[in-house]
């Protein structure tokens, strides 16, 4: 990767007034946590859209339980990646106002991210579906999963839910709008780990665009938006090392 194209993307990002990031499950990839839909994605080994489908939760959360607990409840023994944690000291700088992230690992938050906004939801919290009020935190969540069993509704007893969004769900409003708006507001948007083909996540750089902001698209596979972008690259590591090494 020329060295020249590192430092043109360096020097975009501290020209921007207010510079939005958008991650995907690529940036989660490098820290060894697979991704759906790619060639060794989990949608090639097992039936992922039933792990997060909320009527097959309701009918058998054990099964959301079981197939989640490696890649979300062992989240402790995984690492952020260098994505991450250059991303974290970008905000702590003041670079990088807001993360919009789609995935639901907290590892931005590992990273050192404090903004983010997790539009697909978050297992930070868990909650009970018959029970008003009742929440979970994560931590105590996944020290009940990792011991083999299933955290329970403290009143009623049912089997609570990660506040990830499943399939039949809608997104989180308030993480919708503060993505729009933070979008809205960028002047440059990074476009990281994502192939941009789910949507309404998909479309936040085109909010960006239509008002007269850059993006940078550093993705392995081709987006839609390839073509618009001020730059685009296709080795996330690579970029992000040549970030960590500029900003050293």
């Amino acid at each position: 990767m020329k060295k020249e194209k590192i430092n043109k993307l360096f020097t975009l990002i501290q020209e921007a007034k207010h510079m939005v990031a958008l991650t995907g499950a690529g940036v989660s990839t490098l820290s060894g946590i697979r991704d759906f839909r790619g060639k060794n994605g989990l949608y090639n080994e097992m039936d992922a859209e039933k792990i997060f489908s909320i009527e097959y939760f309701e009918e058998d959360p054990s099964f959301y339980y079981k197939n989640a607990a490696d890649f979300i409840y062992n989240i402790d023994q995984i690492n952020p990646s260098i994505v991450h944690n250059v991303l974290g000291e970008l905000e702590k700088r003041g670079r990088l106002k807001a993360l919009i992230t789609q995935n639901i690992d907290l590892l931005h938050q590992k990273g050192g991210s404090k903004n983010v906004i997790e539009i697909h939801g978050s297992p930070a919290i868990h909650y009970c579906l018959r029970c008003p009020g009742i929440r979970v935190s994560f931590e105590e969540a996944a020290a009940v999963v990792r011991s083999g069993d299933m955290p329970k509704c403290p009143k009623c007893s049912r089997v609570i839910k990660p506040a990830i969004t499943f399939f039949g769900e809608s997104l989180p409003t308030e993480a919708l709008r503060q993505a729009i708006t933070e979008s809205q507001e960028a002047d440059l948007m990074l476009v990281l780990g994502t192939s941009l083909t789910v949507f309404p996540a998909a479309s936040m750089p085109d909010y960006t665009l239509r008002q007269g902001g850059k993006i940078v698209v550093v993705n392995n596979m081709q987006t839609h938006l390839d073509s618009k972008a001020e730059l685009h690259f296709d080795d996330l590591e690579a970029v992000f090392e040549g970030l960590n090494s500029l900003l050293t």
